[in-house]
């Protein structure tokens, strides 16, 4: 299956999204948490993974219950999947409230003036809809404070909405050891405990990995589910997305000679270059490109690792390739920046930044196929 943007033979680039592999992420997950439920989050177009071709290979695999961060997420994904349990999470915005309604939607409530909003439209259509609480317990970003939880539980009854899940998010998980983790934990098993029969969720990808103390009622991987690390101690799950870039043109440059914009690197020989078109038009971060003091992104070409030489620019890279035969390749064949051992992981290191940012960067350019 392949996305219908633009012919495959005009893209600069194709990005192959193994479906299969996703699956079976989240069932080797799923089945990690058990007798806990394990959710699938498809935010940020799942996780750059393509929100419609994800969440039905999703479904396909189990899950039931989906959360997704915008309401216009939600949306798209009713379309695909009407017997789903659909959660948004960043929580109520003003006059949205009938398309929670319309498209069977959970509101994650996150501060009291989203749950007075909810009560007041459960008045007006004289229905007690469904909601789920967001309760910080130290993230600081979304959510009701641990006192703000205790009023809201101790006055249950007259919420006038049923709850279906009270949830918190941690802020530290990808740290090993961090004792905010093991705080926010135990502050939660407190808060989970004023809402007996409520579900609680509060593990997020590192959490599902590596704290089943963290598990509760359902789990919330991420990053995990779509080949990412969660944490660096741990190994990625099986990789889900290949990225590869057509070769524009090869170039030979003289020893002493500078490698495109700042002229950041000089070639220290005789060099090849392979100019690739991708760059940070396609989310390719500027940063992963080398200078004269700092390595670059490899890409694999003609089997074997190459390095970056000079910055990245907005459509174009270049890859050394003088240490391939001079036959081994030519303009228009391919280079893989993603797979064949590189990870998304490989090139947020290089990037300084981390493989989340990876993945929910890389553009619409691309020949997208799902496999």
């Amino acid at each position: 299956m392949s996305d219908a943007l633009l012919p495959a033979n005009e893209a600069g680039g194709r990005l192959t999204i193994d479906l299969k592999a996703l699956a079976a992420n989240y069932a080797t997950l799923a089945g990690r948490v058990a007798p806990a439920a394990c959710a699938a989050v498809l935010k940020g177009d799942a996780y750059g993974t393509g929100l419609p071709q994800a969440a039905t290979a999703l479904w396909q695999a189990g899950a039931r219950t989906f959360f997704v961060a915008l309401l216009s997420e939600a949306r798209v994904l009713r379309s695909l999947l009407p017997d789903a349990e659909i959660l948004v999470l960043n929580g109520l915005f003003p006059g949205t409230e009938a398309t929670y309604l319309d498209l069977d939607l959970r509101p994650v409530l996150g501060s009291l003036p989203q749950i007075a909003q909810w009560q007041d439209f459960c008045r007006q259509v004289d229905r007690a809809l469904p909601a789920a609480l967001h309760v910080d317990t130290g993230m600081n970003r979304l959510g009701v404070s641990p006192t703000e939880a205790i009023n809201i539980a101790e006055g249950q009854s007259e919420l006038g909405f049923p709850l279906v899940l009270v949830m918190s998010h941690l802020a530290c998980a990808d740290a090993p050891g961090h004792p905010l983790t093991a705080r926010q934990i135990e502050d939660f098993r407190a808060i989970a405990a004023l809402f007996p029969g409520v579900r609680a969720s509060l593990a997020n990808s590192a959490a599902t990995m590596a704290e089943p103390e963290a598990y509760f009622d359902l789990v919330r991987p991420g990053i995990a589910v779509y080949g990412g690390k969660s944490r660096a101690d741990l190994p990625a799950l099986a990789p889900v997305v290949t990225l590869e870039l057509r070769i524009a043109q090869i170039r030979h440059v003289h020893e002493g000679e500078t490698i495109g914009y700042g002229g950041a690197q000089t070639a220290r020989r005789p060099s090849r270059i392979a100019i690739l078109s991708g760059g940070y038009s396609d989310g390719i971060p500027r940063l992963a490109g080398s200078s004269d003091t700092r390595a670059g992104a490899d890409a694999i070409i003609a089997g074997v690792r190459c390095p970056s030489i000079g910055r990245v620019s907005m459509d174009l890279m270049a890859i050394d390739i003088t240490d391939l035969p001079e036959d081994a390749v030519k303009a228009g064949d391919w280079a893989t920046l993603l797979g064949d051992g590189l990870s998304v992981d490989d090139l947020a290191v290089h990037a300084h930044t981390i493989g989340y940012e990876i993945l929910t960067s890389l553009g619409r350019r691309y020949d997208r196929r799902w496999t």
